[in-house]
């Protein structure tokens, strides 16, 4: 059935009630129609998917499909009933913790009780910058279950207090052919953040920024090498 579909649906993972759950082509998504989707959504974020579905990224470690379902029913369903984002978002954020605390997640990145050792989420070092700035390849469930439930694509330590400093972080639940286009985010905006610039402004032009290379690719490699990436 799913060579029949049409882009972004990749296929269908499952219903609750009359809800329909698609895995998505996000990097489609993302050119396409809304550079700011992320690992999954849901109508009432989003008013480009239907009500009556969710959205879920294909992820490069498919692991996480059980939480981000389970924040999305109840996303839905408190937004549905006319509560604001950010409150739907912190009671389904609360959900989606419960669940990676009883997966275990927490006791591997910790040890005998001590605090979280952000080390312990390193996968590979992509790429040690001659401004003394660290690319890491991290495990980004640990991530999501340890640090940040809605850490998602990349981050870095200007804008995330756990990441240690001069450190750049590359989700690994992203696609390889996707990496390019989040790491040139994410060092333009440290890029700006570094020289005064406040997170919601650096985070905007390094979104137009993004959105721009992804419907121009051949500019890509000369926008990361202006960011520092030789």
């Amino acid at each position: 059935m799913a060579h029949t579909l049409k882009p972004p649906y990749l296929n269908k993972v499952g219903e609750r009630g009359r809800i329909t759950i698609w895995l998505v082509d996000g990097t489609y998504v993302r050119t396409h129609i809304d550079e700011e989707f992320t690992n999954y959504g849901q109508h009432y974020a989003f008013k480009f998917i239907p009500e009556t579905e969710f959205w879920i990224d294909r992820e490069g470690k498919p692991d996480e499909v059980p939480f981000f379902i389970d924040h999305l029913l109840v996303e839905h369903r408190l937004m549905a009933r006319g509560m604001p984002y950010d409150d739907a978002l912190d009671r389904a954020d609360k959900a989606e913790l419960k669940e990676r605390k009883r997966a275990g997640d927490v006791d591997s990145v910790t040890k005998g009780g001590s605090l979280p050792d952000p080390g312990r989420v390193h996968v590979n070092l992509w790429k040690h910058l001659t401004s003394g700035v660290s690319v890491w390849i991290v495990n980004g469930r640990l991530v999501r279950s340890v640090f940040d439930v809605d850490f998602t694509e990349g981050g870095h330590d200007h804008v995330y207090e756990f990441v240690p400093q001069n450190e750049v972080w590359i989700d690994n639940d992203l696609e390889e052919a996707e990496r390019p286009y989040v790491l040139l985010h994410e060092l333009h905006e440290r890029n700006l953040m570094a020289k005064g610039w406040d997170y919601d402004h650096a985070h905007e032009d390094s979104s137009k920024l993004e959105y721009h290379c992804r419907h121009n690719p051949n500019e890509l490699h000369s926008a990361l090498a202006k960011e520092g990436w030789e």
